[in-house]
């Protein structure tokens, strides 16, 4: 357990989220996005979005723009077609970790085109996934994009580091994210009872992106379930039944320590 003083930790329903839904869209945000603002709930940490997103074939959002964010996309299934003003173009699929950073200005697109990537309209389907938005370090910083596949080292099921700006994680990190005080890890448990151990930091997220698992003093968290913890960590999580685990652990606050 954690060595840390006075954890505290808030279990968040996912049935509890904001949610949007549209003709093409069913999105549902962790914290205050869009329309949808509650002064109480608008971040932890550095974690300004967590928005679990589902968009039907041959939709998505059109161009739009976004400015000093780090943006990082985990698929669970299906593709996203990702298209920005710096010239990118690559499809987004699960076990591909992928980052974009705003810094000054950048302006992009994310579209289910499924069949027109099979050329195939038989393979239309939804895509599912995770998009979440960390500060930077800095404002005003040069835009860019990175995408690695993490497909072989999700299969052993233990904690894999997807996405980091912490030192701790520079060998071992897929891609990077300009925020020194933060990294993102992923844990595919296809078996029931695999177990990790959380990491210790001043605040955690964790977010079961699918299946259900048990968290240590906790008890069990559900599809959509978050739990939010501050000066926490080293709890272990075993999966119940197949599952899939978003952590976040970030070592600074928005606005300061």
């Amino acid at each position: 357990m954690s060595t840390l003083t006075t954890p505290h930790i808030d279990v968040h329903r996912g049935g509890d989220r904001m949610k949007t839904r549209v003709a093409w869209l069913d999105s549902k945000h962790s914290f205050s996005f869009g329309e949808h603002y509650d002064p109480d709930n608008t971040h932890h940490g550095l974690l300004l979005v967590n928005n679990e997103d589902i968009v039907l074939p041959g939709e998505g959002f059109e161009t739009h723009p976004h400015r000093d964010m780090e943006i990082v996309t985990w698929v669970l299934s299906g593709s996203l077609v990702h298209q920005d003003s710096l010239g990118h173009n690559g499809v987004i699929y699960p076990g591909l970790a992928q980052r974009m950073s705003a810094g000054t200005g950048i302006l992009h697109s994310e579209k289910n085109d499924s069949w027109r990537i099979s050329a195939n309209p038989e393979h239309d389907e939804p895509v599912h996934f995770v998009q979440m938005w960390v500060v930077p370090d800095d404002s005003g910083l040069t835009p860019g994009y990175q995408q690695l596949e993490v497909d072989d080292e999700l299969a052993a099921g233990g904690l894999v580091t997807v996405a980091s700006g912490l030192p701790r994680y520079r060998d071992r990190t897929a891609i990077s994210i300009n925020s020194s005080h933060a990294a993102m890890h992923v844990a595919r448990m296809s078996d029931p009872a695999t177990e990790i151990r959380l990491p210790e930091a001043p605040y955690l997220h964790l977010f079961v992106a699918r299946g259900q698992v048990e968290m240590e003093g906790v008890g069990p968290l559900y599809e959509g379930d978050a739990v939010r913890m501050a000066r926490s960590g080293g709890q272990r999580i075993t999966a119940n039944v197949p599952a899939e685990i978003l952590v976040w652990e970030m070592h600074a606050r928005l606005g300061g320590q």
